[in-house]
C-alpha cells in the first residue's frame, strides 16, 4: 500500500517575491526562507513519488460563480502565475490523483473534481520552495478559506484522516508527501461577500463574483487594497499552534472553537490553518519539528515551516 512518509506544513505569501530587497536586512526574513530551504532538502531526501498539496484559494482559480468546499485536481493543473510565483502547467499525476478522488467519494467526502485545475499562490508557493517545478508530480486540494460559509476545521480534520486512507489504497511502495499550504495569524481586507461594507469591498466582491478567466484585469487594484493593509498578527496563537504540533497533539481545543473565535483570536488569514490540520491529520498527528517562525509584519503575516516525518 501507499505509505505518508512526510508532512509539511508552510506559511505562504507573494511578498516574499515582490518585497524581498525590503526585508533582506532582517534576520527574521532569512530565518523563514531558510526554513523552506531546509523543508526542501528534507522533503526532497525521502525522494517522494507523489506530494499531495493542500491549499487555500485567492480567487485566481475558483470563484463566487461556484465555490466548493474541497476541491482536487484530477489531471491537467494550471498555476495563474501571479506576483513571481510559478505560472502555466504543473507534473501531475492523473492515475493518483482520481484514485485519491475516488477513495474520498467511497468514505463520504463530495469532493469537487475538475480535470482543469487553476491554482493559485495557496498551492503554487508550495511548488516554488518545496517540491521545486516540476521535480515532484503533485496532486492539489483546494479548501475554502475565504468565501463563507467555511468546511469546519473538524471536518478537516475528517478530511486529514481520508486522505490517508486513501493513500493506503495507492500501489505498494508509492512514497506520498502531504503539504498543507498557508496561515498562520494574519488579517486579509477580505470582505464577507454576503455583507461589503465599502467601495472597496463592493470591488474585491464584484472581482470574486466575474473574475473567470480575467482575474488580471482586476488586479493592480486589488493588489493595492490588500499590500496596503495594516498588519495584524498574533504571535502567541502562532507559537502555541506550532508547539502543539510539535507535541502530536490533535488539536482538540482547535478544532471545537468556533471559525468566529478563530478569526478574532488571529485573523481571517488564519482560516488556511485548515490545510496544516488536514496535513498533521493525515499524518496521524506525527510530533515533529519547527523549522522556521518569524512574526513578519512587513508581509502581513506569521510565517512558520513545521515538518515530521511518518
Amino acid at each position: 500500500m501507499g505509505k505518508l512518509v512526510v508532512g509539511i506544513g508552510a506559511s505562504h505569501t507573494t511578498l516574499m517575491n515582490t518585497r524581498w530587497e525590503d526585508v533582506d536586512h532582517l534576520p527574521e526574513a532569512h530565518a523563514f526562507r531558510n526554513g523552506l530551504v531546509e523543508a526542501s532538502a528534507q522533503l526532497h531526501a525521502l525522494k517522494p513519488d507523489l506530494a499531495i498539496i493542500v491549499g487555500s484559494n485567492h480567487f485566481r482559480g475558483h470563484w463566487l460563480d461556484m465555490m466548493p468546499s474541497f476541491a482536487i485536481g484530477v489531471d491537467e493543473i494550471e498555476s495563474s502565475g501571479e506576483h513571481g510565483t510559478p505560472k502555466g502547467p504543473q507534473k501531475s499525476s492523473p492515475e493518483h490523483a482520481l484514485a485519491i478522488a475516488n477513495s474520498l467519494v467511497d468514505q463520504s467526502f463530495d469532493i469537487a473534481f475538475s480535470t482543469r485545475f487553476v491554482i493559485d499562490h495557496g498551492i503554487s508557493h508550495a511548488i516554488q520552495y518545496l517540491t521545486k517545478e516540476n521535480q515532484i508530480p503533485i496532486v492539489p486540494i483546494m479548501v475554502n478559506s475565504f468565501a463563507p460559509p467555511l468546511p469546519s476545521l473538524k471536518r478537516c480534520v475528517d478530511l486529514g484522516h481520508a486522505i490517508r486512507q486513501a493513500v493506503e489504497g495507492l500501489p505498494s511502495n508509492l512514497k506520498v508527501a502531504i503539504i498543507g499550504s498557508g496561515g498562520l495569524s494574519h488579517r486579509l481586507p477580505f470582505p464577507d461577500w454576503r455583507k461589503p461594507k465599502s467601495e472597496n469591498d463592493d470591488f474585491l466582491v464584484d472581482s470574486w463574483k466575474n473574475g473567470r478567466g480575467d482575474w488580471e484585469r482586476y488586479e493592480k487594484r486589488r493588489r493595492a487594497i490588500i499590500v496596503n493593509s495594516p498588519p495584524d498578527l498574533n504571535e502567541d496563537f502562532d507559537r502555541g499552534f506550532l508547539k502543539a504540533l510539535e507535541t502530536g497533539s490533535t488539536l482538540d481545543w482547535l478544532k471545537s472553537i468556533s471559525e468566529e473565535t478563530l478569526v478574532e483570536t488571529a485573523g481571517n488569514g488564519a482560516n488556511e490553518v485548515r490545510n496544516w490540520l488536514i496535513m498533521h491529520s493525515a499524518t496521524g498527528y506525527a510530533s515533529g519539528h519547527t523549522l522556521a517562525y518569524s512574526p513578519m509584519p512587513d508581509w502581513l503575516t506569521g510565517m512558520g515551516v513545521f515538518i515530521c516525518k511518518t
